[in-house]
C-alpha cells in the first residue's frame, strides 16, 4: 500500500488545499495541483512553460451562455485544478483507509413542494410544451438537509460509501476546494474525446428498482413504457445535432444498452464521430446534455429560466478532465455532473431534475424527483439501503445480469426496428453524391437539427454552410442553388417574433425570385400560411411521434415535433401554385410542392424518421430540378 492514505488525510486537514479523488476502472486517482478559476471555457489554460499540461475543470451550468443561451448566474466559477501530481492507487484498499462513520441528517426535504412541482410539471407541458417551445424539458428542485461535522471529512466519509456501496458509475468522484466541495457517481460520460473520436452517451428513463431488487418483469414493464421510449429517442435526436455540429462525420448511433446500477437501471445509446476541433470547443459546443435540459436545446434553457426558482450552480454542468496526449494535444473525459451531493458549511444539497415530455404525468415526475433523491441518499449511506438488494450469501450465485436476458434484450432490441437505418452506419461522407457541384444554404431558426440535415445534405453531394436567421444576409439567401429553411420552436402565426418574421422573409424572398426552397417543420408551417393555408395548433403535441404519412405518391415513415399544423379540407390535393399532401382525415399537411419548392412538416433528418434520407433525396431533387 502506497502513502496516498495518509496524503489524503493531510489534504483533508488543510482547508485550503485542493483535490480530486476519481474512481473508475477499479482504481482511484488523486489529483493535486494550482487552483484557479477563468471565465469562460477557451480560457482553461491546457498549456504552461513547459508544454501540455493537465487540468482538472468543474463547468457551471451558468457557462452555456458562451452559446448565447439564457441561464440564471449565480456566479459559480468555472474552476480548473492544474495537476501536478497524479497519483493512482487500488479502490478497494483505498477505501477501507477513508472515515466510515455514519453521517446523520436532520431537517431534510424538497426546497419545493410536491404540490408547488406537479404545479410547475403542468405549466411546463401546457404552457411551454403545448405551445410549441420544444418537446421535452427538464425542471429539477433541490433536496436539502442538514448535518454535523466538517465538510471535508463528510465528504470522504461518503465518497467511500459509494465505493463500496454503488456500481455501475462512469465516475465516481470527491471534489474538495474552498468554497466548494462536491462528492458523487455520474453514470453518463457526457462527451469523451481520444485520438480524435469523439463519443457521446445519452441516457434516459430512470428505473428505479423495487425492493429486493430489479426482475425481469419489473424491468421488462418499464421498457415497454412509451414515455420512457421516446424519451430517449429525443435525447438520441439532440445529441446527434451537437455530435453533427462537432464531428466531420456526423455520428454514429449503437445500442440500445442498459445502464444497470445499485439501485436505479436507465438506457442509453453510444454515438461516435471523428473530430480535429480543439477539446475546449468540443465542450463548448455540446453545453449541455439534453437529458439534464431538454430539447431543443436553446429554448431549453430559456424555459429552465422561466421556470427554476434557483440558479443550478454545477448541477448539470460537467466535471472535465483534459490529459496531454501523444500528438501534442489532449484528450477529454467529460461525465455529467448528475447525482452528486453538493456540501457546504454543514448543509447538503442534492439536485435532481424529472425530463417533462407530453405523456408526463405531473405526480409521476414528482415521485421520479423523489427516487433520484433517494438513489443518492442511499448510495452514500445518508438513509437507509435496500439491504435485501445489496446482501447475499458468499456463496450464493451472483445475480444475474438483466441485459443478458433473452427477453429484456429482445425488448432492447426491437427499438432499433423504430429508428433510421442512416444514422446507424458509418457517418463518412464519400465525394460524389447526386447533387455534388450545387450549394445549399440551411437557414437555423434555433434548432440544431440543422446540423443534423446539413449532413444528411453532404452526403447526397451538396456544399453546405449553416447560418443562424439572425445573421443570414440577403445576398447568402440570393446566392445559394438551395435554400434550406429551417425548422425552430414557436408559433408560426406570431408576427411579433423577429425569428418568425425573419423566416418569414427567406421563404418569400426565394419564392418571389423562383429559386429553389426547401422548407421543413416551422418553415413548412411559414409557407403554407404565404399559400393561403390556414395554421392551427394541434389538439396533442407530435413531440417525438413517429407517423407513416403520404409524401406524393410514397408512404414514408418520418418523425414529427410539431405543436402547430397547416390544414387543409380532407381530400384537398392542391392550393394556390402548391401540390398537397395531406392526412386523408383531419386535413393536416404533411407536405407541399410546386415549381422549385417543397416543403415537409416532419424532420426527416430524426432518427425516428427510417424513410427520411430517401424522402429528403426527392424533396431536394423536386426544388432543384
Amino acid at each position: 500500500m502506497t502513502a496516498l492514505p495518509d496524503r489524503i488525510r493531510e489534504l483533508t486537514a488543510d482547508p485550503e488545499a485542493s483535490f480530486v479523488l476519481i474512481a473508475r476502472e477499479g482504481c482511484v486517482e488523486l489529483l493535486t495541483g494550482e487552483l484557479i478559476d477563468v471565465e469562460v471555457l477557451a480560457d482553461i489554460p491546457l498549456h504552461g512553460e513547459d508544454g501540455p499540461r493537465e487540468v482538472f475543470a468543474m463547468v457551471p451550468y451558468r457557462q452555456v451562455r458562451e452559446r448565447g443561451f439564457a441561464a440564471q448566474d449565480d456566479g459559480t466559477p468555472l474552476r480548473c485544478l492544474l495537476v501536478a501530481e497524479h497519483e493512482r492507487t487500488d479502490a478497494a484498499e483505498l477505501a477501507a483507509t477513508l472515515p466510515s462513520a455514519r453521517i446523520p441528517l436532520h431537517d431534510g426535504g424538497f426546497d419545493i413542494s410536491d404540490e408547488e412541482y406537479a404545479e410547475i410539471v403542468q405549466r411546463v407541458i401546457t404552457d411551454e410544451i403545448g405551445r410549441g417551445e420544444g418537446a421535452n424539458f427538464v425542471i429539477r428542485r433541490d433536496y436539502t438537509a442538514e448535518f454535523e461535522g466538517d465538510d471535508r471529512t463528510a465528504a470522504l466519509t461518503w465518497f467511500r460509501a459509494l465505493l463500496e456501496h454503488e456500481r455501475g458509475a462512469y465516475w465516481t468522484f470527491a471534489v474538495i476546494t474552498p468554497g466548494h466541495i462536491a462528492v458523487g457517481a455520474s453514470p453518463e460520460a457526457h462527451v469523451v474525446a481520444r485520438g480524435g473520436v469523439v463519443t457521446m452517451n445519452p441516457i434516459s428513463g430512470t428505473f428505479r428498482h423495487p425492493a429486493g431488487g430489479a426482475t425481469r418483469e419489473t424491468l421488462g414493464e418499464f421498457l415497454s413504457s412509451t414515455k420512457e421510449t421516446e424519451e430517449l429517442f429525443m435525447v438520441v435526436d439532440e445529441e446527434l445535432k451537437m455530435m453533427s455540429q462537432v464531428c466531420s462525420d456526423g455520428g454514429r448511433i449503437t445500442g440500445p444498452h442498459l445502464k444497470e446500477m445499485s439501485r436505479l437501471t436507465h438506457t442509453e445509446y453510444m454515438l461516435r464521430g471523428r473530430s480535429r476541433l480543439d477539446p475546449r470547443e468540443i465542450l463548448r459546443e455540446t453545453m449541455f446534455a439534453p437529458t439534464v435540459t431538454g430539447s431543443p436545446m436553446q429554448n431549453a434553457c430559456t424555459v429552465i429560466q422561466r421556470h427554476e426558482r434557483a440558479p443550478r450552480g454545477y448541477y448539470s454542468g460537467v466535471a472535465a478532465l483534459f490529459t496531454p496526449n501523444a500528438a501534442g494535444g489532449h484528450d477529454l473525459d467529460a461525465p455529467i455532473l448528475i447525482r452528486t451531493a453538493y456540501l457546504d458549511r454543514g448543509r447538503l444539497r442534492v439536485p435532481v431534475g424529472a425530463t417533462l415530455v407530453r405523456h408526463s404525468d405531473p405526480f409521476g415526475e414528482v415521485s421520479e424527483t423523489h427516487g433520484k433523491a433517494a438513489g443518492v441518499l442511499g448510495a452514500i449511506g445518508a438513509i437507509e439501503r435496500d439491504v435485501a438488494a445489496e446482501t447475499r450469501d458468499d456463496d450464493a450465485p451472483a445475480p444475474a445480469v438483466l441485459a443478458d436476458d433473452p427477453e429484456i434484450a429482445a425488448l432492447l432490441a426491437s427499438r432499433n426496428t423504430r429508428l433510421a437505418d442512416f444514422w446507424m452506419q458509418p457517418q463518412d461522407v464519400q465525394p460524389g453524391g447526386r447533387f455534388a457541384g450545387s450549394t445549399a444554404l440551411v437557414v437555423d431558426a434555433e434548432d440544431r437539427f440543422t446540423t443534423m440535415l446539413a449532413h444528411q445534405l453532404r452526403h447526397l453531394g451538396l456544399d453546405v454552410t449553416i447560418a443562424p436567421w439572425s445573421e443570414v444576409s440577403d445576398e447568402q439567401i440570393d446566392s445559394a442553388d438551395l435554400v434550406v429553411s429551417g425548422p425552430g420552436p414557436g408559433d408560426p402565426r406570431d408576427g411579433s417574433s423577429p425569428r418568425i418574421v425573419r423566416m418569414q422573409q427567406v421563404v418569400v424572398r426565394r419564392r418571389a425570385a423562383g429559386a429553389p426552397l426547401l422548407a421543413v417543420c416551422l418553415s413548412h408551417q411559414i409557407l403554407a400560411d404565404g399559400l393561403g393555408i390556414d395554421l392551427v395548433p394541434l389538439d396533442s403535441p407530435y413531440q417525438g411521434v413517429q407517423k407513416t404519412i403520404p409524401v406524393f405518391g410514397q408512404n414514408a415513415s418520418v418523425g414529427f415535433y410539431n405543436t402547430f399544423t397547416a390544414r387543409v379540407a380532407p381530400g384537398t390535393t392542391r392550393v394556390d401554385a402548391a401540390e398537397v399532401a395531406a392526412d386523408a382525415s383531419t386535413g393536416d399537411v404533411y407536405a407541399l410542392r410546386g415549381q422549385r419548392f417543397a416543403s415537409i412538416q416532419g424532420h426527416l433528418e430524426s432518427i425516428l424518421s427510417r424513410d427520411g434520407y430517401a424522402t429528403l433525396e426527392r424533396l431536394v431533387a423536386h426544388a432543384l430540378a
